[in-house]
Protein backbone atom coordinates (compact mmCIF):
# COMPACT_ATOMS: atom_id res chain seq x y z
CA UNK A 1 0.00 0.00 0.00
CA UNK A 2 1.01 3.69 -0.51
CA UNK A 3 0.67 6.94 1.22
CA UNK A 4 1.16 8.93 -2.12
CA UNK A 5 -2.21 10.26 -3.41
CA UNK A 6 -2.89 9.80 -6.70
CA UNK A 7 -2.09 13.06 -8.84
CA UNK A 8 -5.03 15.53 -9.27
CA UNK A 9 -3.65 16.81 -12.93
CA UNK A 10 -4.78 14.04 -14.94
CA UNK A 11 -8.05 13.95 -13.52
CA UNK A 12 -8.23 17.70 -14.27
CA UNK A 13 -7.02 17.43 -17.25
CA UNK A 14 -9.69 14.73 -18.37
CA UNK A 15 -12.59 16.52 -16.82
CA UNK A 16 -12.21 19.40 -18.84
CA UNK A 17 -10.17 17.73 -21.90
CA UNK A 18 -7.58 20.45 -21.43
CA UNK A 19 -3.49 20.01 -21.21
CA UNK A 20 -2.93 19.49 -17.72
CA UNK A 21 0.69 18.60 -16.52
CA UNK A 22 1.62 18.04 -12.96
CA UNK A 23 4.11 21.20 -13.56
CA UNK A 24 0.70 23.56 -13.32
CA UNK A 25 -0.35 25.04 -10.71
CA UNK A 26 -4.41 24.09 -11.05
CA UNK A 27 -7.11 24.87 -9.48
CA UNK A 28 -10.64 23.27 -8.87
CA UNK A 29 -14.36 25.26 -8.15
CA UNK A 30 -17.70 23.55 -8.23
CA UNK A 31 -20.29 26.54 -7.84
CA UNK A 32 -23.63 26.13 -6.22
CA UNK A 33 -25.74 24.71 -9.40
CA UNK A 34 -22.79 21.70 -9.63
CA UNK A 35 -20.79 23.88 -12.70
CA UNK A 36 -17.41 22.87 -12.91
CA UNK A 37 -14.44 25.26 -13.40
CA UNK A 38 -10.66 24.07 -13.94
CA UNK A 39 -8.11 26.55 -13.90
CA UNK A 40 -4.22 25.97 -14.88
CA UNK A 41 -1.48 28.29 -14.88
CA UNK A 42 2.01 26.56 -16.38
CA UNK A 43 5.51 28.17 -15.17
CA UNK A 44 6.96 31.18 -17.75
CA UNK A 45 3.26 31.40 -19.52
CA UNK A 46 1.56 35.12 -19.23
CA UNK A 47 -1.67 33.57 -18.99
CA UNK A 48 -3.19 30.83 -17.21
CA UNK A 49 -5.97 28.32 -18.88
CA UNK A 50 -9.38 28.05 -17.09
CA UNK A 51 -12.38 26.00 -18.24
CA UNK A 52 -15.98 26.08 -17.15
CA UNK A 53 -18.47 23.53 -17.76
CA UNK A 54 -21.24 25.67 -18.39
CA UNK A 55 -19.20 27.28 -21.56
CA UNK A 56 -18.73 23.20 -22.76
CA UNK A 57 -15.11 23.29 -21.50
CA UNK A 58 -13.88 26.27 -23.95
CA UNK A 59 -10.66 26.88 -23.21
CA UNK A 60 -10.24 31.30 -22.02
CA UNK A 61 -6.81 32.43 -21.50
CA UNK A 62 -6.70 34.51 -17.97
CA UNK A 63 -4.51 36.58 -16.27
CA UNK A 64 -3.51 38.90 -13.95
CA UNK A 65 -6.66 41.78 -15.16
CA UNK A 66 -9.13 39.66 -16.43
CA UNK A 67 -11.65 39.79 -14.18
CA UNK A 68 -14.24 43.07 -15.38
CA UNK A 69 -17.20 44.05 -13.57
CA UNK A 70 -18.84 44.93 -17.30
CA UNK A 71 -22.21 47.30 -16.29
CA UNK A 72 -22.06 48.76 -12.83
CA UNK A 73 -25.78 48.30 -13.08
CA UNK A 74 -26.03 44.84 -13.41
CA UNK A 75 -23.14 43.83 -11.76
CA UNK A 76 -22.28 40.99 -14.93
CA UNK A 77 -18.66 40.07 -13.83
CA UNK A 78 -16.56 38.49 -16.68
CA UNK A 79 -12.75 37.27 -16.96
CA UNK A 80 -11.60 37.32 -20.85
CA UNK A 81 -15.25 37.43 -22.05
CA UNK A 82 -16.71 34.47 -19.96
CA UNK A 83 -19.66 35.62 -17.50
CA UNK A 84 -18.78 34.05 -14.19
CA UNK A 85 -20.79 34.78 -10.94
CA UNK A 86 -19.38 36.50 -7.78
CA UNK A 87 -18.11 33.43 -6.09
CA UNK A 88 -16.42 32.21 -9.54
CA UNK A 89 -14.89 35.55 -9.23
CA UNK A 90 -13.25 34.99 -5.79
CA UNK A 91 -12.12 31.80 -6.36
CA UNK A 92 -10.41 33.18 -10.06
CA UNK A 93 -8.83 35.69 -8.13
CA UNK A 94 -6.98 33.42 -5.67
CA UNK A 95 -6.18 30.90 -8.32
CA UNK A 96 -4.82 34.11 -10.19
CA UNK A 97 -2.71 35.55 -7.00
CA UNK A 98 -1.17 32.14 -6.05
CA UNK A 99 0.45 31.44 -8.98
CA UNK A 100 1.23 35.45 -10.18
CA UNK A 101 5.07 33.81 -9.47
CA UNK A 102 4.50 31.50 -12.06
CA UNK A 103 4.04 34.30 -15.02
CA UNK A 104 6.48 36.42 -13.80
CA UNK A 105 9.49 36.55 -15.94
CA UNK A 106 12.93 35.41 -14.00
CA UNK A 107 15.99 37.32 -14.78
Amino acid sequence: MTDTPPAIEPLLARLCGGEITEEDYVGYFMNEYGEQLVFAQRRGEKTARLWHSDADWEMFLVGDHSIRLDGPLDGMITASGLIINREEAAWLSSCLAASRHLRQERT
